[in-house]
């Protein structure tokens, strides 16, 4: 009989292990606006009207761009992440590198953030040490959640099949994706919306460890 494999989960960062709505997501969202101000040549008020149109349409604002202006994905993740204090920025509840150490399986972190990001809320929060691998959105080749293209890199670079997978997540949209390909899948969220595409839908990552027997 062939052993089982082993569990590996999948986690978002930004408000799955973190709250980056608090501080770093308002940032964000200056920095983009501000970004297709500049780089578009249009006014605040039609910056934001692109942005929301990208995101719903593509999934992501980098996409749109990409699409339909032939933005430089390096050069757009570059200059609307910057932070002059990060560290200051970080809301995060230390109970959460306790709630990791205690769940068994492979941990992996797979988020659309840009690398240079990640790794620095990574090193801020001492998130490094609970993850074996971790895929940023270059990884990805800029193909971000909810695109497949993104889950079957990450799958093929890591020998693994869906159904070896819990992808954990705060969107929804992204946790579909998951579902479809076959993987387990945890929702991080406070609403009481309830979802067929949801396994086990959690307030938070502290609730994780007590719930995992139920996938």
């Amino acid at each position: 009989m062939s052993p089982t494999p082993e569990r590996v989960w999948l986690f978002d960062l930004d408000n799955t292990l973190h709250d980056a709505s608090a501080h770093i997501f308002p940032h964000i969202n200056r920095s983009m606006r501000e970004y297709i101000e500049r780089h578009l040549g249009v006014d605040t008020q039609e910056a934001n009207r692109i942005r929301q149109r990208y995101w719903e349409r593509y999934g992501a604002t980098l996409l749109g761009l990409m699409k339909n202006h032939a933005t430089d994905p390096r050069h757009f993740l570059r200059e609307t992440h910057q932070f002059a204090d990060l560290e200051a920025m970080v809301v995060f509840r230390r109970g959460t590198l306790q709630a990791l150490q205690r769940l068994p399986g492979k941990k992996i972190i797979f988020s659309n953030a840009p690398r240079h990001y990640m790794e620095a809320i990574l090193k801020i929060t001492g998130l490094w040490r609970h993850f074996a691998a971790t895929y940023a959105v270059e990884n990805l080749r800029f193909r971000p959640k909810p695109m497949l293209t993104g889950f079957h890199a990450l799958l093929r670079a890591e020998h693994l099949q869906p159904g070896q997978c819990v992808m954990v997540e705060d969107s929804l949209i992204n946790l579909v994706a998951a579902k479809k390909l076959g993987m387990k899948t945890v929702w991080v969220s406070a609403g009481l919306r309830q979802s067929p595409y949801v396994d086990v839908k959690i307030r938070s990552i502290l609730e994780l460890p007590q719930r995992c027997a139920r996938l």
